[in-house]
């Protein structure tokens, strides 16, 4: 279903717009100063935030890149490194937050699908805080976004933290789209998030709230970042009329399966019209689309796109990422097939 004026935006799962009942919960919300922990929206929210994955409390932030440096800061000192895939969210897209911020580095890996293996987690702790600086944490991206919304296989990743755990690791997941995951692999959020310390997820992206992540963990973890989240300038007030909306969301996850057959839909679309261009059966609700792979490349693809109405962007340098979301459906997917049908062979 197109935006009112007519656009059908698959650049991100964040571009959906409130729906009538999350308005009415914003509007009915009963709200108090969450800096005082009286914001009573604000504190069901973050109870059902932490059970939902497992954990003992949770707060609430303002986005998920606050949430993965309350993590970081909370889980590292200056100068030691974070072990990641290379296009981990984290440190690919958060401006070097980790750096600016909490005076972190980043330990990469190749990580093809967002998948550290036990070996490699081995090989990183080689001389960590002797000759090279201390590898403090390890993050996991559930489902990965660079890697087209990809679900971590769980043996690999319990068996990896199980390594990174002997060597003195924290833990973190960075589930920014954690219920994809879950919904996609059919296995709850609080087991896919139980070897982590701390879990950040978005209310924002997926699962269709307009703003908020929150991040879970124990108590102790959690009081802490709550005083790192007011120096990193994330306490709010009357937080509650956006807490409504993130409690309306999370209540629905259980819709996301939807989005993922419509990205199944338009990946088979593509497919059809212009074989190989894309890069791998889709997971979750992403379907990459490798610019080399297309007629003319993948800016002419995107520029027949929006003069269709239809808004598509880059994931990393020529890969156009489709994302379905609440707010796009099989018209939408009809438009970008007739563009994909007059580019292909």
């Amino acid at each position: 279903m197109a935006f009112p004026d007519g656009v059908a935006d698959f650049r991100s799962d964040t571009v959906t717009r409130p729906t009538p009942e999350m308005r009415r919960a914003m509007a009915e919300a009963e709200v108090g100063d969450d800096s005082y922990g009286e914001d009573p929206t604000v504190n069901a929210l973050q109870e059902e935030a932490a059970g939902a994955v497992g954990k003992e409390a949770a707060v609430f932030v303002p986005s998920g890149t606050m949430g993965n440096q309350l993590a970081v800061n909370l889980q590292t000192r200056p100068g030691d490194e974070v072990l990641c895939t290379e296009w981990a969210h984290l440190r690919n897209y958060e401006r070097g937050a980790a750096g600016a911020l909490s005076g972190a580095a980043f330990r990469t890996v190749p990580g093809p699908g967002g998948v550290i293996t036990p070996e490699e987690v081995t090989a990183a702790l080689e001389w960590s805080g002797t000759r090279l600086p201390r590898v403090a944490l390890i993050v996991w991206e559930n489902t990965h976004n660079a890697a087209g919304g990809t679900v971590l296989p769980s043996d690999i990743t319990a068996a990896a933290t199980r390594v990174a755990r002997e060597g003195g690791l924290a833990v973190h997941l960075d589930g920014a789209r954690l219920f994809n995951a879950a919904s996609a692999s059919g296995r709850p959020a609080a087991a896919l998030a139980a070897g982590a310390d701390t879990v950040m997820f978005c209310f924002s992206k997926a699962l269709g709230a307009p703003v908020g992540s929150v991040l879970c963990g124990s108590g102790d973890l959690i009081a802490a970042a709550r005083e790192i989240r007011r120096r990193f300038g994330g306490t709010m007030r009357q937080a509650g009329v956006l807490a409504a909306a993130a409690r309306v969301a999370l209540r629905d996850w259980e819709r996301l399966a939807e989005d993922h057959a419509l990205a199944a839909n338009l990946a088979a679309a593509l497919e059809a019209r212009l074989p190989g261009a894309v890069m791998a059966p889709p997971e979750t609700n992403m379907v990459q689309v490798a610019g080399e792979r297309l007629p003319g490349g993948s800016e002419a693809f995107r520029t027949a796109l929006a003069g269709a109405g239809v808004r598509v962007g880059y994931i990393r340098p020529g890969v156009l990422r489709f994302v379905t979301h609440r707010d796009v459906d099989a018209s939408d997917v009809a438009r970008v097939a007739a563009v994909a049908g007059a580019l292909g062979p």
